[in-house]
């Protein structure tokens, strides 16, 4: 089973994972939604949300904008970090997941590579 964590703000992805406070999870299992939540991370800062989604089993993040270093944190958990994602709902984005079908932005990527967000 996945556990997949989309943050989002007005039900839509977020643009920046530091600047969210809520996460729609998605545990997928066979290609099926199994089940979806919304949970809050309760005043984590930045640094510490890829150690309170490992706790939590999350398996995969998808995301528009994140730092390098965010990134690196991801890594080190072995949490899947899918960056570049065009800003959509997470009903879409898991949609578009499931299909094999999600896309990262080129441009998204080369800023982030470029500077440290």
């Amino acid at each position: 089973m996945k556990k997949i964590a989309i943050p989002v703000v007005n039900g839509m992805l977020c643009e920046f994972l530091s600047q969210c406070s809520h996460y729609m999870i998605f545990e997928v299992e066979h290609g099926l939604i199994k089940n979806k939540e919304l949970l809050v991370s309760e005043g984590k800062e930045t640094r510490e949300l890829p150690e309170w989604m490992s706790q939590l089993g999350i398996t995969d993040v998808i995301v528009f904008k994140v730092s390098k270093e965010i990134i690196q944190l991801f890594s080190y958990l072995k949490i899947h970090l899918f960056v570049g994602i065009q800003i959509n709902s997470p009903e879409s984005i898991i949609e578009e997941y499931l299909c094999g079908n999600l896309r990262s932005d080129n441009g998204i990527i080369n800023k982030i590579l470029e500077l440290n967000l």
